[in-house]
């Protein structure tokens, strides 16, 4: 089996002198399964050095034979490397190269102490065993015909992917995916994506419609053809979708599929977009609803029907308010708290009252401002008026934190609506509601436009339902802005907690994140030996290089002295994903300090990053079938390299992942700030640069300060922090749900 790498073909007729080489790898000192360049050794037969390769590879494995044609070059830092233009793989020809390429974590079920064995019962012969006689592995110690099924499974299937790989390769498709390709499709992925290359940015998570459109162009498909429109129309409101919009506005949505569709040889009309979004409107492909101002707007079906059914549920929901004797409601507040030595704010009584009649209602407010203590004042009330009270929020931290301070259990949300991977739904709705009288979610604000959906659908008719968030928080990381829709909308009753209580007063965190809230440069107090605030400031220089330099010498130093340990208690937050003090540079910053190799614990690489036992890791992806959700932190417990899975512990289980699957999960010793809503840590360390200029806003400064607990530190400029703190005028969500509210409101009140 041969391939090409990327390196254009014609570099075989060049210039520069080609020769062709053989070896057995040794080791991959780099590997990118995104482009699948790599670095490697090689054992060539009669030399006395390895030899470094460099060039582009479908699969590359230690112990793999190959024959490579290609040029030498020197690096000037390297030395001497064999850049490959073309190779083929042969069948190991020595004991040493079968054991080493069996036990390389190729198989699954086959690692390096079942290889030697193995290869030390048929020799050279094995891999004609395995092919031809694979039953015959029963004559080796310790393999039973159960595992004989599992490597012959696994051989079978390396093989299929291998030409898969192989295939896609020669087509620019990375290599990251060859797997979850073939899983999906089976002895169909080559006929699928030679047919229709744009179903892998619907099948495949991770493929998206630029893979998709360049796979399709190598295979011929038409730059103007109706099929390439669609599917660029359908990526442009996914795109959307990411960054919290529900919809796009047609001219907006024809000036980025223009841009996402012109080529060298073509440039898309904008009457050819109108009319394909016409078409796509005519079959419901797409949904285009007029505004007020005569704009269509674009949504995909599922946002439209999902932002009515809101409106309307909501509508049902609240219904006429519930009958109560408010007279016996106050004498139980006055008798619950004088009880308890403890007194209400004007606002906080106003929230429990309300509480006792209305079918839904929001309680806002910002830190240190008594939301916990009135939430947990509306459960004891409720619960001595006898309802049945179910608690939940987005993630498994802040539900873990809702049972602590109500002292009754808390689900998430997909917990609570008992998600049903079968069908990829929840088996509480309409038709088969949540059998309790009065419901609380807490961090409302993280509620997409599809949970909140779900969400209502299952709150019983007459049940009451509480809603509890902080509206100065970033919006849910999904489509829509769902509390401040229902707040602005005027038609959901909702107290706002303003007064901060003097207790809190106490805490820096709180009062600066007030002051950033009101648009004012906080005076934060800088970072010395002997801290005497809770939030403390650190220059850490002007560029961004002196930001990882301060992160390291905290983490190793002023944390731990102050009583911190930094494997469990901190969290690095940072504005971004990419530059020097992103996530992905710091995470392997931190992994080095904090969890570096050691002997008992092992390690894989994927794509570039290692993973190893003892990492914290953060979910990417909802993951049904799994039942863990974006944003879900866990510690790596366990990796097994024969089995080829990965063991993650979540807080109350552990979750086993598939080599395959691994693009689910990143390390999370740092996490973007929209990554940590619905989290609280004991630290928070925030670097804020003039490199994260595009992302700095107020509520982004205001959410990842409020995530600490204890203490938080702020590293960066001045010129970053004033920038964020008057950055206010973020991109308004495109949402509607707001606007249905009113209309349904309007038609009632005729």
């Amino acid at each position: 089996m041969s391939t090409l790498s990327n390196l254009d073909h014609q570099q075989l007729n060049t210039s520069v002198p080609h020769e062709t080489i053989t070896g057995v790898v040794e080791r991959l000192t780099f590997y990118s399964q995104e482009s699948g360049y790599s670095v490697a050794r090689l054992v060539r037969s009669r030399a006395t050095e390895l030899t470094t390769i460099v060039g582009s590879f479908a699969n590359i494995q230690p112990g793999q034979t190959l024959q490579l044609t290609g040029f030498w070059r020197d690096h000037p830092q390297y030395g001497p490397q064999f850049q490959v233009v073309q190779y083929s793989e042969t069948k190991p020809a020595t004991i040493t190269g079968i054991e080493k390429y069996l036990g390389s974590g190729l198989i699954k079920g086959v690692g390096p102490v079942t290889a030697k064995r193995i290869v030390a019962h048929f020799g050279l012969e094995t891999l004609e065993i395995i092919d031809n006689q694979i039953e015959r592995l029963v004559e080796v110690q310790g393999i039973a015909k159960k595992r004989i099924k599992l490597i012959q499974t696994a051989w079978q299937t390396q093989k299929a992917i291998k030409e898969v790989m192989v295939f896609l390769q020669g087509h620019g498709v990375s290599t990251t995916y060859a797997v979850k390709i073939y899983k999906q499709y089976k002895d169909e992925a080559i006929a699928t994506v030679t047919h229709n290359p744009y179903q892998l940015a619907t099948d495949i998570y991770g493929i998206g419609f630029l893979t998709a459109d360049k796979i399709a162009r190598n295979i011929g498909v038409a730059p103007d053809s109706e099929f390439r429109y669609r599917a660029g129309l359908i990526h442009a409101l996914a795109e959307a979708a990411e960054n919290g919009h529900c919809y796009l506005p047609q001219p907006e949505l024809i000036e980025q599929v223009t841009k996402l569709l012109t080529t060298e040889s073509h440039e898309p009309s904008i009457e050819a977009g109108a009319n394909i979004i016409k078409e796509m409107g005519r079959t419901e492909e797409l949904i285009r609803e007029s505004s007020a101002e005569k704009t269509l707007l674009c949504y995909q079906p599922s946002f439209f029907y999902t932002e009515q059914n809101i409106a309307q549920l909501v509508h049902k929901l609240l219904g006429s308010p519930i009958p109560i004797d408010m007279v016996r409601v106050r004498d139980w507040i006055e008798r619950f708290t004088t009880s308890r030595r403890i007194s209400l704010s004007e606002q906080q009584q106003q929230a429990v009252e309300m509480a006792a009649y209305s079918r839904v209602m929001i309680l806002t407010g910002g830190p240190g401002c008594g939301k916990t203590f009135t939430t947990h004042t509306i459960v004891s009330l409720w619960k001595a008026m006898g309802k049945s009270i179910a608690l939940a929020a987005p993630t498994g931290r802040a539900a873990q934190r809702l049972s602590e301070m109500t002292g009754l259990e808390a689900k998430t949300i997909h917990r609570l609506l008992e998600f049903d991977p079968s069908n990829m739904g929840f088996k509480r709705n309409s038709d088969n509601p949540l059998p309790h009288t009065a419901i609380i979610v807490d961090e409302a604000s993280m509620l997409d436009l599809f949970l909140a959906n779900s969400l209502l659908k299952a709150v019983a008719v007459g049940a009451q339902l509480l809603l509890v968030g902080d509206i100065d928080q970033l919006p849910s990381v999904g489509p829509g802005n769902v509390l401040a829709d229902l707040i602005n909308s005027l038609t959901v009753p909702v107290v706002r907690l303003t007064q901060v209580f003097r207790q809190a007063q106490a805490s820096a965190i709180v009062t600066k994140a007030h002051s950033i809230n009101r648009g004012q440069y906080p005076t934060i107090e800088p970072i010395s030996d002997n801290p005497v605030s809770d939030c403390l400031w650190h220059g850490g220089g002007f560029e961004p290089e002196h930001g990882v330099q301060a992160i390291c010498e905290l983490v190793t130093d002023l944390i731990p002295r102050l009583g911190f340990n930094p494997a469990t208690d901190v969290q690095v937050l940072c504005p971004m994903t990419r530059g020097v003090v992103g996530t992905r540079n710091l995470n392997g910053v931190l992994q080095q300090l904090i969890n570096p190799p050691a002997l008992d614990k092992v390690e894989i690489n994927r794509g570039g990053i290692i993973l190893r036992e003892g990492d914290r890791i953060i979910q990417q992806t909802n993951d049904y079938n799994r039942e863990v959700f974006n944003g879900d932190l866990g510690i790596i417990e366990g990796i097994d390299t024969e089995e080829q899975e990965v063991m993650v512990r979540y807080s109350e289980r552990t979750v086993v992942y598939d080599y395959a699957d691994l693009n689910e999960i990143a390390l999370a010793w740092c996490v973007t700030v929209h990554k940590s809503q619905g989290s609280e840590y004991p630290v928070v360390i925030m670097p804020l640069y003039m490199q994260h200029f595009i992302m700095l806003s107020r509520n982004l400064f205001y959410t990842g300060l409020t995530r600490a607990r204890k203490l938080a530190i702020i590293i960066g400029s001045k010129k970053a922090i004033s920038l964020a703190v008057r950055s206010c005028d973020d991109q308004e969500r495109y949402t509607r749900l707001q606007q249905r509210l009113l209309n349904i409101e309007a038609a009632c009140d005729k």
